[in-house]
């Protein structure tokens, strides 16, 4: 039966699943299947989506191969659509099953278009053949292709585009990747969760360091539990009265990633006055002496994997006893608006540990995190808050440095809270 199209339907089953999850190699195979298969490749656009799964399309002069795969389960589902008899799909088939290790496939052909039921039209296809040729040649667009990050959850997701994968280690703990995005630059992920990118770290680590140390009367030595990026580090060493600062982070494959593709950030790992220990941090701190920090930042992940032991009251409490008594602690503390049960529990705990009136909590816009809105928590032992000191002496720190979000007028504003956080909060 004569057709203008061959379309098969693949399902590939028991494939390997860090395959199926890298999307670098997904969309190099598939890229490959059409051309062993005499296709002619003019873009490629795919999706890596967070934990795992790439969804991802070819597009070739003659139709298109697609593509979506459940790594979880070892599947993977595959439309190859020629148009015309030059190019064959099921040599696509083929070397698909082999690229993804599939032990056993299924497939049915359908021909599309049958001309037995179509009626041709009179047009100059030799014309608008010529006007797409000149338009590629003037461009000089040969195969373009369009590689996407997605982090997802069940409502909202953040997708970013990117020229390929870095770095990718399955540490001890969780993956590591690097991507190099077109829009934010370098972005460290863990576990699929974007952690970091070039091109806006700054909010969340100069936020995360200037506030408590501009607050406490005089810090002298600070513990950072996490922050394996070193972004944390880097802006605390910027503060010349601190004579010691002991980091914490229980991921080295963490720190050996960023120290390679994130130089910018992680520029203060090797400063004389850190302390860089690879170690859990919970046990850390649970075994730390009484009264030996002055400031505590708990530069974590989302409670889940590896950060989730950071997300109790007893370790809080250990964190509450190795503070001096005038001592900080601030943490990252979760979106409002995308985790309020979190945000809200957090607080709870705090206050329950530091006490009601000792526990405030500031708010930054930073893109690439879920909502854009995040939020840290500064709670303390004694002294004065952070609304009471003088302004002053934040314009004095500011003033000798090059930052680029946080200063005087923002250390106050990131206070004033919308009305439906301090409802969360009451």
């Amino acid at each position: 039966m004569e057709a203008l199209g061959r379309h098969i339907i693949v399902e590939f089953y028991e494939c390997d699943s860090e395959i199926l999850n890298d999307p670098n190699y997904v969309e190099a195979q598939m890229v490959k299947a059409a051309e062993t298969a005499g296709a002619t490749v003019i873009n490629s656009t795919f999706h890596h989506f967070s934990p795992y799964g790439v969804s991802g399309v070819v597009v070739i002069e003659e139709s298109h191969l697609a593509i979506h795969t459940w790594p979880e389960y070892g599947f993977a589902a595959v439309d190859l659509f020629t148009c015309g008899e030059a190019v064959n799909p099921w040599v696509s088939n083929e070397y698909l099953q082999k690229a993804f290790k599939s032990v056993h496939r299924s497939a049915v052909e359908m021909r599309r278009g049958q001309l037995s039921v179509l009626e041709k039209r009179d047009f100059d296809l030799g014309t608008l053949r010529d006007e797409a040729n000149q338009q590629l040649t003037s461009h000089n667009v040969k195969y373009t292709r369009d590689l996407w990050f997605t982090e997802r959850d069940d409502k909202i997701a953040l997708s970013l585009k990117h020229n390929g994968r870095l770095f990718s280690k399955q540490s001890d703990f969780q993956k590591v990747e690097i991507f190099d995005t077109l829009a934010y630059g370098k972005m460290l992920t863990l576990d699929g969760m974007v952690m970091t990118t070039e091109v806006d770290e700054y909010v969340y680590h100069e936020m995360i360091s200037h506030v408590p140390v501009l607050t406490h009367p005089n810090p002298e030595r600070v513990l950072v539990i996490g922050a394996g990026d070193g972004g944390t580090v880097r802006e605390l060493l910027k503060h010349k009265n601190l004579k010691e600062v002991v980091m914490v982070e229980i991921d080295g494959v963490v720190i050996e990633a960023c120290k390679e593709h994130l130089p910018s950030i992680s520029k203060a790992l090797d400063d004389t006055r850190l302390n860089l220990l690879v170690e859990d941090g919970i046990k850390y701190v649970k075994e730390c002496a009484d009264n030996a920090f002055d400031i505590v930042l708990v530069d974590s992940t989302d409670p889940v994997g590896p950060g989730e032991g950071l997300f109790t009251a007893e370790f809080y409490q250990h964190v509450h006893r190795v503070l001096k008594q005038d001592g900080i602690m601030v943490t990252q503390s979760e979106s409002p608006r995308f985790n309020q049960k979190v945000f809200k529990e957090i607080y709870e705990c705090y206050r329950g540990i530091f006490g009601e009136d000792r526990v405030d909590c500031y708010l930054v816009a930073i893109p690439t995190y879920p909502t854009g809105n995040w939020s840290f928590s500064i709670s303390r032992k004694g002294g004065v808050g952070p609304l009471e000191i003088s302004k002053e002496k934040i314009e004095q720190f500011c003033s000798t440095q090059e930052l680029n979000y946080y200063n005087e007028d923002i250390h106050y504003a990131a206070f004033a809270l919308p009305n439906y956080v301090k409802r969360m909060l009451q």
